[in-house]
């Protein structure tokens, strides 16, 4: 148990819920009370964090990453043989 630490969270329930229920966002304690930050734009926030969830990687089957790797491990090594 933890005693002495006040948090103040916001939970955003999941766009998608077949994988997560619910974001917990755990405020930073000096952004409590910060001039022109409202309980509407840090939800806005939150709900835009959530929003941009999506994979930055491209989405490429299992075969292609390999075949990639082992290009780039042939090149490093193709390098490294002629110096």
């Amino acid at each position: 148990m933890v005693k002495g630490i006040s948090r103040q969270v916001i939970l955003v329930h999941s766009p998608d819920p077949e994988l997560f229920e619910q974001a917990i966002f755990i405020l930073r304690a000096d952004a409590v009370g910060r001039e022109g930050v409202t309980d509407a734009a840090l939800l806005k926030e939150a709900k835009r964090i959530i929003g941009n969830h999506r994979r930055t990687a491209p989405q490429l089957p299992g075969l292609a990453w390999s075949l990639l790797g082992a290009m780039v491990m042939a090149l490093i090594w193709l390098i490294t043989c002629l110096i």
